[in-house]
């Protein structure tokens, strides 16, 4: 047995419709949304009295980011929302973009705060931004 793909990564969230159009103002769309709640699902994830609403977001090449919001139990805030790069745990998502001085101009109009920008050698243009959540967000241009 062998891993297939990495099917989508999932990000809790308190204030979900402020999440959901941060990643869609980056391009992504909102496949569905659901809210899931009952004993299975909490068998499931090891909570009980589960209550959620789930969003799953779509890159353009199918890749998935789910974003759920607790209704019950409450979500837990672990450490400050606006964390560094380097805090212990999943820190960001990377994204290949064409166009990336754009997408960030379009992305601090919607909130965004640019963490920074730099070029890697002749190969990369990169820039890191933060949206909604403290979530950190990298993009990528890959140079001709």
């Amino acid at each position: 047995m062998a891993i297939k793909r990495m099917d989508n990564i999932l990000i809790v969230v308190d204030d979900l419709e402020a999440v959901k159009a941060f990643f869609i103002a980056l391009g992504l769309t909102l496949e569905g949304e659901t809210t899931v709640e009952g004993p299975q699902i909490g068998s499931l994830i090891g909570l009980k009295d589960v209550r959620a609403t789930l969003a799953m977001m779509r890159t353009p090449d199918g890749q998935g980011i789910e974003l759920d919001k607790f209704h019950t139990p409450e979500a837990i805030r672990f450490g400050p929302v606006d964390a560094p790069v380097n805090t212990l745990g999943l820190r960001r998502i990377m994204f290949a973009v064409d166009g990336i001085h754009d997408i960030v101009a379009r992305m601090l109009e919607h909130g965004a705060e640019l963490i920074g920008e730099m070029q890697y050698e002749n190969t990369y243009k990169l820039a890191y931004i933060r949206g909604p959540e403290g979530i950190i967000v990298a993009l990528a241009e890959q140079l001709p």
